[in-house]
């Protein structure tokens, strides 16, 4: 289906073990003028493969699958060349710590839990296209800052903000806060465009792969509190 205005859809892989699943998603998802589901995986595995072959924009990814887990399976497109604009959006019925911490550490760009509603998966779906991470509201800050922070804390703070300049530094702790890069403009009197070159630059420093990995990366060095 062609997107609205001529735009083209957001590309849409669907990676779950369940046909009733992937069925309900592909209902909802198919009458979007701007989405479109370009394929299913019932695997980690094969959701590797298809995400390889298909180069979606969104890989939509339950976490318990056979033969790989879809959280081995996000490391895995996150890894591979080519794949770098693929986001992965991780979608399961378990909100522990460390499936939190996991997901955004492989690559992950958003979690949200199976129960969401329509509304906040289609918004979820769009967020991670352009760009930005997404947490699931009942995902506390306070619950990821407190198991990164305890996983990396051998790595002195000064120490990883260093390559950063004092600009990037504020840009990073609005991103840690959830802002866009338009919020992040308007607070620190920049330009969209202009918030937007300061985060990729932070991102490239800092080795991050995109936007959630920056939250953690604020979190876990103490740039932002929660």
């Amino acid at each position: 289906m062609n997107a609205a205005g001529g735009r083209r859809p957001i590309t849409v892989l669907l990676a779950d073990d369940e046909h009733l699943v992937r069925s309900g998603f592909r209902m909802l998802l198919e009458v979007e003028d701007d989405i479109e589901v370009v394929g299913e995986a019932t695997t980690g595995s094969e959701a590797v493969e298809r995400a390889r072959a298909l180069r979606p924009d969104v890989v939509l990814m339950d976490i318990r699958m056979p033969t790989m887990d879809g959280i081995e399976a996000t490391r895995h497109i996150a890894a591979t060349n080519g794949l770098d604009r693929v986001r992965i959006l991780i979608l399961t019925t378990y909100d522990t710590d460390e499936y939190v911490a996991e997901a955004l550490a492989a690559g992950a760009g958003g979690f949200l839990l199976k129960d969401a509603g329509p509304t906040e998966l289609l918004h979820g779906i769009r967020v991670l296209a352009a760009g930005e991470a997404l947490l699931a509201p009942r995902i506390t800050r306070r619950l990821i800052a407190g198991f990164i922070a305890r996983r990396t804390a051998d790595r002195r703070a000064e120490e990883r903000l260093a390559v950063l300049t004092g600009r990037e530094r504020e840009v990073l702790a609005l991103v840690g806060r959830g802002m866009s890069n338009a919020e992040i403009g308007a607070a620190l009197c920049l330009s969209p465009a202009t918030a937007r070159t300061h985060v990729s630059r932070a991102m490239g420093k800092l080795g991050a792969r995109d936007r959630a990995q920056l939250v953690v990366v604020a979190y876990s060095t103490g740039l932002v509190r929660p």
